[in-house]
């Protein structure tokens, strides 16, 4: 006998859906803009088995930037692409706000990371024959949804390309598209962006640049930011930096500096 399908899935019943998108966090929000709870991620099995995520627990705070970091193959991409809904979890519980997106099936969870998640990869995903503009409000024209020009406006003015809209991707730098991805990231008002190494491809200037933005997000809009990065000065940007080794949480550190990141890297290795 099948399994019983899970309710429609309907974004605007959600708890705070008429809420501001990114005014700060009123007392009625859930405690976590997303969270991890008891979660594994298992390939193979008996003597192949790899655990790339074991048993973990994490919640990321709204309005705030949360770096995670470790050594390669610490499961922090895993990490990020389970609590993201781009991935499943062999076993425990997702949840997006107050939304358990564990028990959503793959259409409903589409319309909720249409409805409530930006990404940032380290690939820009752009659309070649797009310009810059029209890659940027692209999520919204597939759903369906009216631009708000006026945010559009001010989005567009805080990562510099006023006027590189009419522009195709091969017409612009590496740094420029990734401005136009984090760009296509806000201008959805997501309840949470999650960014993957969004830097890794970009020059110390560029990485600075799309940093800022990022943080900026975070300060000025209200936006909530996980990002995946091995580098130190970028982890630096985020309020809060949550170490992994072996698919566990097993450090954290608030406030980061260089050297202190420098410090809990260091000790990993060891």
């Amino acid at each position: 006998m099948n399994d019983p399908q899970p309710p429609p899935f309907d974004p605007a019943t959600l708890p705070g859906a008429d809420a501001p998108q990114h005014s700060a966090p009123a007392p009625t929000q859930p405690q976590w803009a997303a969270q991890v709870i008891d979660g594994y991620k298992i390939y193979g099995s008996a003597d192949s088995e790899v655990r790339a995520l074991d048993g973990i627990t994490v919640g990321f705070e709204p309005s705030r930037f949360t770096a995670i970091m470790g050594p390669s193959g610490s499961g922090k991409s895993t990490l990020m692409q389970c609590a993201a809904g781009l991935d499943r979890l062999s076993q425990g519980q997702v949840f997006i706000g107050e939304v358990d997106i564990s028990t959503l099936n793959e259409k409903q969870l589409t319309l909720l990371r249409r409805e409530r998640i930006g990404f940032v990869f380290q690939q820009f995903n752009l659309l070649p024959t797009l310009t810059a503009g029209e890659n940027i409000t692209f999520p919204l024209d597939l759903a369906g949804r009216k631009v708000d020009q006026g945010w559009m406006d001010q989005v567009v003015t805080t990562v510099g390309l006023a006027d590189r809209l009419t522009h195709k991707p091969s017409e612009l730098s590496g740094g420029q598209q990734q401005r136009v991805a984090v760009a296509r990231a806000l201008v959805e008002r997501p309840q949470i962006i999650f960014a993957d190494e969004p830097t890794g491809n970009l020059d110390s200037q560029s990485s600075a640049d799309i940093l800022h933005f990022l943080r900026d997000a975070v300060d000025s809009f209200g936006q909530t930011v996980v990002m995946v990065t091995h580098d130190p000065v970028a982890a630096t940007y985020a309020d809060r930096v949550l170490f992994l080794s072996d698919g566990r949480l097993v450090d954290e550190l608030m406030a980061p500096t260089k050297d202190s990141v420098l410090a809990r890297m260091g000790a990993l290795a060891g």
